[in-house]
């Protein structure tokens, strides 16, 4: 029989006592409570992980044990919520150890208590912020999405751009180097069209399309040097399934990879990067600014009648950033062909030790498919493993690396199949990763209940971004753009 001592209040409370409380017995069915924070590793600066305990019982208390403490913090209508300045130092005064959570509920004989459940605490931070789209599933009312950040040591959440705050246009890619917040790029389509480089407040339109380019630019990465940007062009045609599970494709009808030297205003290429038999995306640069990795496919069609026939296998080519020039040979680290399978989204941990990308059964539109999961490279030794804690039976797609290389964070429809949200996931020194966790929020089980919008490329930043989206909109209403010219090597 256990006796403790109860704090009162809705958020935790080290403060007066006013009754004690004793466990009479155990329950023997499992604990179920959203988010699924059980036996998760968190970073130490983590916003306070509330959860909804899923029980009918009236009166809900958890225990928190940590080292030679213990807290008691009651429910309020099964909602446990903890206050930020005591979940601040529960954390921080328990980096690199556990922390031990006892739900107990009250019936007719006393209090009954749940197996405990624990919650990891690793010491490495994850960066403050998260930057990401909001956008209805389907890409239906797309003129009402929005690219926002959540500071993630609270729950703040703050709006970068709104397409109401332009003419309704379209706004996507939103790409950030070495997750700089003074520093981004993202596009605009339709009206306003064009790619808008911020640099601490000041603005830059580029018109990218060319008469030697099929499209304007899509789907950026940046060059560590922040010299460069590597893109796609593409041709692409979307599908609306009305009965596969995988309800939307998007396809290649024709794409390259190209860079964009940003002091010369140029586009470059070559015939590795940019052919006509086959389909290149994606395209990712090592941290050390000498590798180009990028996902390519044997064209196929005529397309949609043979979508699933393209299959995009991950590569790399030599970048000599001194010239913006590349090697002469491609190097395979996954190969389509022999696994039968298809890559997407490659990215680079900041130590550039893994490279994490997605597997699906076929195309490179991995965010709807179900059996799209998670899987990564060891560069030393070119070990391909799946990153099975991650993958769950719904699809995990975008994802990107903290600046530490600890914490990964990727999308994932795992709740309902139908938006996707972000998760986060410890990735020790070894390589391995742990289970992962949703974004905090205050109220959880009502704010994901009441959602109607899903979380699109997640991107770790460093600080919040001061630059007002109104005054993009506004230099993009006025600003004619520069010209873009193109060189093929």
């Amino acid at each position: 029989m256990r006796r403790l001592m109860l704090l009162l209040g809705i958020s935790v409370l080290i403060c007066s006592c006013s009754k004690d409380i004793e466990t009479v017995g155990e329950i023997s069915k499992a604990l179920e409570i959203f988010p699924d924070y059980k036996d998760v590793t968190v970073p130490v600066n983590i916003a306070p992980m509330n959860f909804q305990v899923m029980t009918d019982a009236s009166d809900v208390t958890v225990i928190v044990t940590a080292g030679d403490s213990e807290y008691l913090v009651k429910a309020d209508d099964g909602l446990v919520s903890f206050g930020r300045r005591f979940w601040k130092s529960l954390l921080s005064g328990n980096a690199g150890e556990d922390i031990d959570f006892t739900v107990c509920e009250k019936t007719g004989d006393g209090w009954h208590s749940y197996k405990p459940f624990t919650i990891h605490v690793a010491e490495e931070e994850i960066d403050p912020y998260l930057a990401y789209r909001l956008i209805p599933p389907g890409y239906t009312m797309w003129s009402e999405m929005g690219i926002y950040q959540r500071n993630l040591e609270t729950y703040d959440q703050s709006l970068i751009y709104s397409n109401l705050q332009g003419r309704g246009n379209c706004v996507n890619c939103h790409s950030f180097p070495n997750r700089d917040s003074d520093r981004f790029l993202l596009h605009f389509r339709s009206e306003l069209g064009g790619t808008y480089i911020v640099d601490n407040g000041q603005i830059e339109k580029l018109n990218t399309k060319t008469d030697s380019t099929m499209s304007a630019l899509v789907y950026p990465y940046w060059h560590p040097s922040e010299k460069y940007v590597a893109f796609t062009v593409n041709i692409t045609n979307e599908v609306v399934h009305t009965k596969n599970p995988n309800r939307v494709e998007v396809l290649d009808e024709a794409s390259d990879v190209v860079v964009y030297d940003i002091e010369n205003h140029q586009i470059i290429t070559c015939d590795l990067l940019s052919s006509s038999g086959a389909f290149e995306t994606f395209p990712t640069f090592s941290p050390d600014g000498r590798s180009l990795y990028f996902c390519s496919a044997k064209a196929v069609g005529p397309m949609p009648e043979k979508f699933r026939e393209a299959k995009y296998s991950l590569c790399r080519v030599d970048f000599y950033p001194e010239d913006c020039s590349f090697g002469a040979v491609t190097d395979t680290l996954y190969n389509a062909r022999t696994e039968g399978r298809s890559v997407s989204f490659p990215r680079v941990s900041p130590d550039g030790r893994l490279l994490a990308f997605v597997v699906s059964d076929y195309g490179n539109f991995s965010l709807w498919h179900k059996e799209a999961d998670l899987y990564c490279v060891n560069l030393n030794d070119k070990v391909v493993s799946e990153m099975e804690p991650l993958n769950s039976d719904d699809s995990e797609s975008y994802h990107s690396w903290s600046g530490n290389s600890r914490w990964l964070v990727f999308s994932s429809r795992r709740d309902d199949g139908l938006y996707t949200k972000p998760y986060f996931a410890y990735i020790d020194e070894d390589g391995k990763a742990h289970k992962p966790f949703l974004l905090p929020q205050k109220n959880p089980k009502a704010y994901y209940d009441a959602q109607m919008y899903a979380y699109n490329i997640p991107e770790f930043i460093d600080d919040k971004v001061r630059t007002r989206g109104s005054d993009i909109a506004s230099f993009a209403r006025k600003d004619s753009g520069i010209q873009l010219s193109f060189r093929r090597r």
